[in-house]
């Protein structure tokens, strides 16, 4: 796919290619609805486990085996798919609107968020004991109450970055703490024409502070003082994509997105499948919920074109 052009509107858009996503993406684009499928099978979960305890798959199957022939399975239905991370996500009248790391933005009926929950971590000292305390892995929950600040964020890739250009419009002082960064031209470009100040080639060897975050050790030996470090490992986490268009958190654990049988959320048009939705963390679990979403996305979308 190109995604320099401009893209036509989606029927389904699913965010998370383990497999929930996959799932969802077959039964979507077996109903014909035009169907994309956004994500890596390398960042599922699934991906270096074995799986011996899902019925009707005799013996143990490596998860990229199973991933794999999933991917086969919905190119075989016409889903589309692409290797792209979703920055933000915004409503227009009906439409989601999708902004990709790539510097496209697409837009869909509906949204599928298949992405899983697992915060990476970055496993140093202080990580663990400053979490709440200047520790935070969300910008866009956390950005108001380091006005005036100064921060760094963590990452290789277009989470981070997005992160760090986020937090110039709140921070006074914003870091970008990475040891080798891989994102898009286009962001790229934003970050070298922006306020802040990249640290690269190192990365953080502890974070130190006695009540609070006070500072950063860096491998390389510098210390950096500031008021709080955010964590961005990756893509950007489903929790902050969810909460951009109001999805409802499940308020007993604040991890999960809150989903009925039919797989909805609170915003119509936007529906959740596996990890994501809570325990268990089966594979068997993720299926089932992903072809209830891929069913429900593509009867709404199939509405909404009805009345339009």
């Amino acid at each position: 796919m190109d995604t320099k052009k401009e893209m036509a509107l989606y029927d389904v858009v699913i965010i998370g290619a383990g497999p929930a996503g996959i799932q969802a993406a077959i039964h979507a684009a077996r109903k014909k609805s035009r169907v994309l499928l956004l994500g890596r099978i390398e960042r599922s979960s699934l991906y270096s486990a074995h799986v011996e305890n899902y019925a009707c798959v005799d013996g143990v199957k490596t998860g990229h085996e199973l991933l794999e022939a999933g991917i086969a399975q919905v190119r075989q239905f016409g889903a589309e798919l692409l290797d792209d991370d979703v920055l933000k996500i915004h409503q227009q009248e009906a439409v989601f609107m999708l902004d990709l790391e790539g510097g496209t933005t697409i837009s869909s009926r509906t949204l599928i968020f298949a992405t899983g929950t697992a915060r990476k971590k970055l496993k140093v000292a202080g990580e663990k004991e400053f979490s709440g305390r200047g520790v935070s892995y969300c910008v866009d929950c956390d950005a108001n109450f380091y006005r005036k600040a100064t921060v760094a964020v963590v990452g290789n890739a277009s989470a981070a970055v997005d992160g760090a250009l986020t937090l110039t419009g709140y921070a006074a002082k914003v870091y970008l703490v990475s040891q080798e960064l891989v994102a898009s031209d286009d962001l790229l470009l934003k970050l070298k024409n922006s306020s802040v100040e990249h640290l690269t080639g190192t990365w953080v060897k502890a974070i130190q502070g006695e009540n609070a975050v006070q500072s950063l050790l860096l491998e390389n030996g510098q210390e950096v003082a500031l008021d709080g470090v955010f964590i961005e490992l990756g893509a950007k986490g489903a929790m902050e994509l969810a909460l951009e268009i109001g999805v409802q958190l499940d308020l007993d654990t604040m991890t999960h997105i809150e989903t009925n049988k039919l797989a909805e959320t609170n915003v119509p048009g936007v529906y959740g499948a596996g990890d994501i939705t809570g325990h268990p963390y089966q594979m068997a679990k993720a299926v089932g919920e992903g072809c209830v979403a891929g069913l429900a996305a593509a009867n709404f979308a199939r509405k909404q074109k009805a009345v339009a």
